[in-house]
Order: structure tokens, then sequence, then C-alpha cells
């Protein structure tokens, strides 16, 4: 018996212009790269006994692992809706948002508030479903913001919200 997990929460559907290229861009090359595999995984079979045979194996695994994630950008895509138009009032923080805050020791700190598919792009990057984004949406410039982390509470103040 196996242990019970819980279903994942649902990933907000929203993401850049950028985002949305790189994930199809990637399903592009997914498709490219299973060719190859295919190629190689028929070739390992034709050797003979397929319980011995570590290529055979190894390309099987591999099959499985581009199927899987195929499906998943398949699927992903599907739901994904870009946001590429500003706000109506740029001094408050949404999505796609470049936001400078400082914390109380006076340290600089800049996000750019993305989907949940693409903060892991660069290190300035924050999903839209993290604790410091939830706290950050729908703020204004020179707003305090009370951020609850494992380590406590922490406090910033918007600097800085720009749409470039």
């Amino acid at each position: 018996m196996g242990r019970y997990r819980p279903p994942a929460a649902k990933k907000s559907p929203y993401i850049t212009e950028e985002g949305h290229q790189r994930l199809s861009d990637e399903l592009e090359g997914l498709w490219i790269k299973r060719r190859e595999v295919v190629a190689a995984l028929s070739a390992a079979a034709a050797e003979g006994d397929r319980s011995e045979n570590a290529e055979y194996i190894y390309r099987k695994k591999q099959l499985g692992g581009i199927d899987y994630r195929i499906r998943y950008l398949q699927k992903r895509l599907d739901e994904l809706k870009i946001v590429d138009n500003e706000p109506s009032d740029p001094r408050k923080v949404f999505f796609g948002a470049w936001v400078e805050l400082e914390d109380e020791q006076g340290e600089i700190v800049r996000y750019r508030i993305v989907g949940p598919d693409e903060f892991d792009e660069q290190d300035d990057y924050i999903s839209l479903d993290s604790p410091v984004a939830k706290a950050l949406l729908g703020k204004s410039l020179d707003d305090e913001v009370v951020v609850q982390t494992p380590k406590g509470k922490l406090s910033y103040l918007i600097t800085c919200v720009d749409y470039i």
C-alpha cells in the first residue's frame, strides 16, 4: 500500500510571451530528440537479448522521460494565457512587473513577477504563486509589504515598479 499524496495545487495559468515561446521551442526540440532516441532504441533492440542490453534499457528510460515531458507541455501550453499588456495603473504591482524592494537593513532586491512555468529562467524571476509575489500583487509604489516566511515575517518597502 502506497502513501497517499494529495494532488498538487493548481498552478496559475499566466505566462509572458517570452516564457510561452521558450516552452513551445522546448516542445519542438523534444519531438526532434524523440526521433533520435527512437532510432537509437531500435538499433539497440536489434542487437538481441534485451534483458541485459544496457543501451536498450537506457534508451527506454530516456524515451519515457521525453514522452512524459511532451505530454505535460502539450497539456500545459493549451491551458496557458499569455499576458502581454501593461496594466491601466503602472504604479501598481501586477503580473509581469519588475519590482524593487528595500528591506529593513536597507538592502535592495529586484524581482520580476512571472508565471510558475518560467520563474527558473533567471535568478531575479519569482513565481506569481510565491508568497512574496502574492504579498506584492495590487500594492503601489511606496507601500510597505509584510511577507510571512519560514524564518518569520519580513518587511519590505516598494521603491520602484516598472513593466519594461
